[in-house]
This record gives C-alpha cells, structure tokens and sequence, in this order.
C-alpha cells in the first residue's frame, strides 16, 4: 500500500489498486467524528453508446445510468437504505454525466457500513417485474422536473449549446426512452461499466487505514469477477456552433429565470483540471460577487443573491453556465456578455486577477475540513486525470496570461446561448 503525504496540506492518502482493478484510497482525519465513503464507477448519462471490452458496440436508451442507480438500492431481502440506517448511516447515491456515485456517512460501525456499501453496488438485483415497476416511479420523476424552472432553464441552456453530444439529454432521460429499458440492459450496462477497474473506493474520516485497506481486501479477495478491459466510449461529432442561440419557456415563476453560457472545445485530456482551474478564476475575477459589475448589477436590480456561475468540462464538452432570477434578462445578458468581452480584448488587472487567486485558494483550504466535501470532489478530479490534493499547486502556478488566455478563448459571442424561463404558460 502506497501512502503519498503533501506537507503543505498536512495530509497523507494511502492507496492500493486491487488485483481486480478496484482503486482504493484511504484519508484518515485524526479527531473527526463522521467518515464518508464513496463508491464510484465511471458510467454517466452520457455514456449512451459505447464498445465494450468484449468488442461489442451497444447503444443504449437515454437515462439508463439513473435508472441503474436507482435498481441498485433493491434487494431480495428489501430495501438497502434500511439496512444502513439499521447501522446509524445515512446513504445516499446520484448520477452524473459522466459517473455515478454511491456513498455513506457514518461516526459508528463504520466497518459494517462499509461493508454493506461494497456488497449492495456489486451484487444487483433485477427482475423483470421490479424493473417495470420502477419505470413509473421515474416517468413520475421525469414529469415532475418539467415543472421545475430552475432544472429547466439549465437544461434549456444546455439543449441550446448542444446539437449533437448527448450531455444535452436529461440526465433522467425521456418518458420514452425510461420505458424502453428492460432487465437486459441494466445487466449489460452494469457488466461493463460496474466493474471494479471502471471504479474508485474513497474512505475519509476517523477510520484506521491499514484496517480500512484489510478490510477491503478481504471483501474484494471473496468475489468473483470478469475480466475488464477499455471501454471505448463513442459520441457524434460536435459542430462548433450553438444549436439554437434562445430558448425560451413559460412557466408560473414570479421573475424571470435567465442563464447564459458559452460552448468551447474540449482541451486536451492530460491538461482538463489546468484548464477547469483557470476557468474559473477567470469567471470569478470578471463576475464574482466582490467585483464592481456584480455591485452594479445588484444595485440596479438585475441581479439577486442567487447570480452564479459555473464550467462545466468532460469528455467531448466544455461549456459555462452564468445567470440567475433577473427582472431583465435581455439586459443582463447583454451586460454581463460586454464585461466578458471587454476582458477578452483589454485584459484583466493584475491586482484583481492576484486577489481572486488568492479567494480561490482560502476557498479550496476551507473545503479540505469537510469529509463531506472531499469526498465529494476527490474521485470528480480524479476521474479528470488529477489530483484533489495538488490543486493548490496549480492554482499557485495559474499565470495571469494563462487566464487573460481564456477569456479570449472562451468569450465568443457566436458560441453563446441563452435559456430564458418567463412568467406565463406554454
């Protein structure tokens, strides 16, 4: 077992990759009561058609890496959620576009827990009967979000950036697509994608992890498995341009939802956490809530305490997502859009980029005494090819001509979009 310790953060992680591919990393925190576990594999919504180790091409309905999600918690015997509370945990589970997660907390029988968390994602459960019957649970779930404004003006953002990589589908997928998944595909999805070398076991709390790593191996030694192999994951071919440049819905909300974003081409992979890095810092120094445009927009009530910001990058997209409740989002559109553009093409100061830097840096220390969050955030910056724990490094590194560098790159006015959601009805 490895154990890499970073001085500066006064961490140590220990990991081992198992004989069958799992990868397990351990992060004892001497003094905390809870620990967090989380249980990955690297299938998302958008893994919707792929080559499997075996050399088969599958294409599979939209929806089905959530679908699979949900099946998991069922067992012959129950329901698995029951089964941790039994033990004083709380477990929960989602998925993303690019990987699904399970995982749970826990300050006592940490051990048991774990043990229930590695036995449940590895033993699925599906009939054919418990499968339909979850297929109205979801359409149910499905209909629902469409009532949502704050869920569909993000979707809307993305369908408008979109045309042909599939992280504009829901993540849940369509009422259709839900009802044409059968026993079948659950089985193949899970069988490629559930293996354990397509996935990441993360401890961290107040667990022993030379215990913790023997644990796990004694699990893992008492189960059988395939062979793995490269999954080959297949999209279309993105256009650079947006798919529509406006979309916009009525729904009952007493002010309008606005988000904008702009569409880019991906970097390449062995740079992704850099690029994300630099990303947002150049949305923060341009848009954050201690900069003179964020004042000027509250104080002309544009904008209200819920204005944000994100980027979102994975394979075959990058794109950010800007916006918030506004009384105006043509104006604020256009305002936020013209910074953006300005600090394209005049740069950002060096004292406002250094101060950001600096914001960015006290947030990411802050964020290392949550287990909570780092678990949360260590296998999303692994799964990218990075390190959670030399992120500070690189944010020490990021150059101001890197960042003024994306803002060029970044701040396109043919490669935006907006979603708009208005008062009304459709």
């Amino acid at each position: 077992m490895a154990v890499t310790e970073y001085p500066k953060l006064q961490e140590k992680l220990w990991h081992e990759k198992l004989d069958n591919g799992l990868e397990v990393f351990i992060l004892p925190k001497p003094g905390f009561t809870k620990t967090y576990a989380t249980f990955s594999t690297r299938f998302g919504s958008i893994d919707n058609r792929f080559t499997t180790p075996g050399g088969q091409t599958i294409k599979v309905p939209d929806g089905i890496a959530h679908f699979l999600e949900h099946k998991m918690f069922e067992e012959p015997e129950g329901d698995v959620f029951s089964k941790f509370a039994s033990k004083g945990a709380s477990a929960n589970a989602y998925t993303s576009f690019d990987r699904t997660v399970y995982l749970f907390s826990a300050t006592h029988e940490v051990s048991a827990n774990l043990d229930t968390l590695l036995d449940f994602v590895q033993n699925p459960y599906f009939t054919d009967e418990n499968v339909e019957k979850e297929k109205g649970i979801i359409v149910q779930e499905i209909e629902m979000y469409k009532d949502n404004p704050d869920w569909r003006v993000y979707f809307g953002l993305i369908e408008a950036l979109y045309r042909e990589h599939p992280v504009s589908i829901d993540i849940a997928g369509t009422p259709d697509s839900v009802r044409s998944i059968t026993k079948e595909m659950l089985y193949d999805c899970y069988h490629t994608f559930y293996h354990p070398a397509n996935m990441t076991l993360f401890v961290v709390g107040g667990v022993d992890p030379e215990a913790t790593m023997e644990q796990v191996r004694r699990d893992q030694a008492g189960k059988s498995f395939g062979p793995g192999g490269e999954i080959v994951r297949l999209f279309e071919q993105e256009p650079e341009q947006v798919r529509t440049e406006k979309k916009e819905i009525n729904l009952p909300v007493s002010l309008p939802k606005c988000l904008f974003g702009f569409k880019e081409q991906p970097g390449e992979e062995q740079d992704s956490i850099r690029r994300e890095l630099a990303s947002k810092l150049m949305l923060e120094t341009v848009l954050g809530a201690s900069t003179q445009l964020y004042q000027q927009l509250y104080d002309d009530n544009l904008i209200s305490d819920n204005f944000g910001h994100e980027y979102n990058t994975g394979p075959g997209y990058s794109f950010s997502i800007i916006g918030g409740e506004t009384r105006d989002p043509d104006e604020l559109v256009q305002r936020v859009s013209q910074a953006l553009y300005d600090a394209a093409s005049g740069g950002i100061p060096a004292d406002i980029f250094e101060r950001t830097r600096r914001k960015k840096i006290g947030g990411y220390l802050r964020m290392l005494n949550s287990p909570e969050a780092i678990a949360s955030e260590f296998t999303r910056v692994r799964q990218k090819g990075g390190d959670l724990f030399k992120l500070v490094d690189i944010y020490e590194s990021l150059t101001l001509e890197e960042v003024n560098q994306r803002v060029r790159e970044h701040a396109k006015p043919e490669q935006r979009a907006i979603s708009v959601v208005r008062s009304g009805s459709d």
